[in-house]
C-alpha cells in the first residue's frame, strides 16, 4: 500500500503541466534523434544531456525518462526501414522488419514495434515498481566490503559478456579504470595523472567520456568510412495491423517482456540476449516457421519487446544498487551525478518524490510515445534523408556545444575530442566501448568501497571475504571465470580422444 501511494505521488507530479511538457519534449528529441541511422539509445542519451543541465532535478530526469524510451523506439524505425541497427539488441528487429518492410509491410512492421514497446515497456515498469523495493530493503543490509564484491562481479560480467573477446573486453574496461583515477586521491589528496593540469583536478567529466566515446566516435568513425550512395529508404504510410496481424503479435509481445525484464535487471545481462531467446522462441511456437527469415509478424514483435522490457529492466539495479548494468544506464547514472544525486539503496529514502515521480513519468513517456509516434511514423522516416555529412557535423556541433557547457573550460573541449579520438581507435580494433564507460563510473566507486572496508576492518584483508554475500558473489566470480575454461580444455580433450580413435581403426 505504501507503495501504491508513493506511486500515486509521483503521477500527482509528473502529471503537472510543466513536467508533462518536460516528458514530451523528451519523448520527441529521443525519438528524433534515436531514428536517424547509426544512432543508438546510448548515443542518443548522451548526445541530450546536457540538453538538460539548465532544468532542475526532477524536470531534468522526466525528460531523460523521455528521452530513453523515445531512442529506443526511434532505432526500431531505423532498423525496420534500412535494416541499420543503433545497437546490438536491435539486430533480430532488423533482420525481420526490413524483410516485411520489403514486402510492402512496413507499416505493419512499425505498428506491431510501437505498440509491442508499449505493452513490454508498461508490464516492465509495473515490475520495476514492484521489484525496486524489495531490492532497496536488501541492499541497505549490504556492507561495503559486499559492494565492492558486487562491482567486481560486475566489472567480471561486462568484461565476458559485452565484446569481441574477453581479453578486449578486460582492456576497455582497464581504460575506464585508468580514466577514473584521474584527479585527487580521495584519501591522500595527491594529484593522480593529471600532468600538471590543473583542470583534471577534479577528475574527467563522465558526460564528457560519454558524449566523447559515443557520439564523437561513431561521427569520426562514420566520417572514416562514409560510402557516397543514396539511401535505399522504403516509403511508409500510416501504420496499421489487421487482425490476423494482432492475432500473430500479442503473445510474442508478452513472452518478450517476460523474456527481456529479468535479463535487463540482472548485471549486465543486457538486451542482446532476450531478443535472441525471444526471436527463437516465436520460431519455434510459431504455425508458420517457414515465414521467418522472409518478414514473420512473430518475428519483430516479440525481440522489440523483450528489447524494450530490458531497457526498463536495467534501471531496477540502477536504482536500487547504483550499478549501471548497460551503455545507456551508464550514462543516466552521469545524469544523475549531474545534480549530485546518487542512486543506490539509500536513494529511495533521501530522494523518494524524485524516484517515484521518474517511475510515474515512465508510464507517461511510454503512452506519450504511442500516442504520437503512429501517426508520426512518415515524419520520423523523412528524417533518414538527411545526407550524412550534415548529420554527423552536426553531432560534432553540439557535442561540442553540450560539453563546453558541461565543463566550462577549454579542458572540457580537449577532453572530448580526445575521448572521440580514442573511441575510434577502440572501435578499429574491436574493443567494446561500454566496459570502458562502466569503468569510468563505477571505478573510482569501487575504489572508495574498497578503502571503506579496509579502513573499518584496520587493513585486514579477510574482512572482504567475512560476509556470506561477498562469500557467495566471489565464488559466482571464479565459477563464471573457470567454468568456460574447464569447459573448454573439456571439449579439446574429447576432441583429442575422438582423433585418437579414428585414428586407431584406421585401416
Amino acid at each position: 500500500m505504501d507503495t501504491l501511494n508513493a506511486l500515486l505521488d509521483g503521477f500527482q507530479a509528473a502529471f503537472t503541466p510543466t513536467y508533462l511538457l518536460f516528458a514530451l519534449l523528451g519523448v520527441v528529441m529521443g525519438t528524433a534523434v534515436g531514428v536517424l541511422p547509426g544512432i543508438g539509445p546510448a548515443m542518443t542519451v548522451a548526445l541530450l544531456l546536457p540538453v538538460t543541465f539548465a532544468l532542475d532535478p526532477t524536470g531534468s530526469i522526466i525528460m531523460f525518462a523521455g528521452i530513453y524510451y523515445g531512442a529506443m523506439y526511434g532505432g526500431s524505425t531505423t532498423s525496420i526501414l534500412l535494416k541499420t541497427p543503433g545497437e546490438a539488441s536491435a539486430v533480430m528487429t532488423a533482420i525481420e522488419g526490413n524483410k516485411m518492410a520489403r514486402a510492402g509491410r512496413a507499416p505493419q512492421a512499425l505498428a506491431t514495434a510501437a505498440i509491442g514497446s508499449f505493452v513490454a515497456g508498461t508490464i516492465a515498469t509495473a515490475a520495476l515498481v514492484l521489484v525496486a523495493p524489495i531490492v532497496v530493503g536488501f541492499a541497505i543490509s549490504i556492507t561495503p566490503a559486499d559492494y565492492f564484491a558486487l562491482m567486481l562481479v560486475a566489472f567480471a560480467a561486462v568484461t565476458m559478456v559485452l565484446g569481441a573477446s574477453r581479453i578486449r573486453g578486460l582492456a576497455s574496461l582497464g581504460l575506464g579504470l585508468l580514466i577514473g583515477l584521474i584527479g585527487i586521491d580521495i584519501t591522500t589528496g595527491q594529484d593522480r595523472l593529471t600532468f600538471g593540469v590543473p583542470g583534471l583536478l577534479d577528475g574527467v567529466d563522465v558526460v564528457i567520456v560519454a558524449v566523447g566515446i559515443f557520439a564523437v566516435g561513431e561521427a569520426l568513425w562514420i566520417a572514416l568510412h562514409l560510402r557516397r550512395k543514396p539511401v535505399d529508404l522504403i516509403e511508409v504510410g500510416r501504420p496499421w495491423m489487421s487482425k490476423e496481424d494482432w492475432q500473430r503479435s500479442w503473445k510474442p509481445w508478452l513472452r518478450g517482456a517476460a523474456i527481456g525484464f529479468p535479463f535487463g535487471a540482472m548485471p549486465a545481462g543486457g538486451a542482446e540476449i532476450p531478443t535472441y531467446l525471444s526471436f527463437v522462441t516465436e520460431k519455434r511456437l510459431s504455425k508458420k516457421p517457414e515465414e521467418f527469415g522472409h518478414g514473420a509478424i512473430e518475428g519483430v514483435a516479440g525481440p522489440e519487446a523483450a528489447n524494450n522490457a530490458s531497457a526498463a529492466g536495467v534501471l531496477v539495479p540502477l536504482l536500487t544498487l547504483g550499478l549501471p548494468t548497460s551503455a545507456t544506464a551508464a550514462v543516466l547514472l552521469a545524469a544523475f551525478q549531474q545534480f549530485g544525486i546518487q542512486p543506490g539503496p539509500l536513494l529511495l529514502e533521501s530522494q523518494p518524490a524524485l524516484v517515484w515521480t521518474l517511475i510515474a513519468s515512465l508510464f507517461i513517456g511510454n503512452t506519450l510515445l504511442l500516442v504520437l509516434n503512429l501517426p508520426l511514423a512518415p515524419v520520423w522516416a523523412k528524417l533518414l534523408k538527411i545526407p550524412r555529412p550534415y548529420l554527423y557535423a552536426g553531432i560534432l556541433f553540439f557535442a561540442a556545444i553540450g560539453s563546453y557547457a558541461a565543463d566550462g573550460t577549454p579542458i572540457g573541449l580537449y577532453t572530448l575530442f580526445v575521448m572521440g579520438l580514442l573511441g575510434v581507435v577502440m572501435r578499429r580494433y574491436g574493443l567494446s566501448v561500454v566496459p570502458l564507460i562502466i569503468g569510468v563510473i563505477l571505478g573510482p566507486r569501487a575504489e572508495l568501497q574498497l578503502r571503506r572496508a579496509l579502513q573499518l576492518s584496520d587493513g585486514d584483508v579477510s574482512a572482504l571475504v567475512a560476509s556470506p554475500l561477498s562469500i557467495i558473489l566471489y565464488s559466482v566470480l571464479v565459477l563464471a571465470v573457470v567454468a568456460p575454461l574447464i569447459w573448454r580444455w573439456w571439449s579439446r580433450s574429447r576432441q583429442s580422444q575422438d582423433r585418437e580413435l579414428v585414428d586407431t581403426h584406421a585401416p
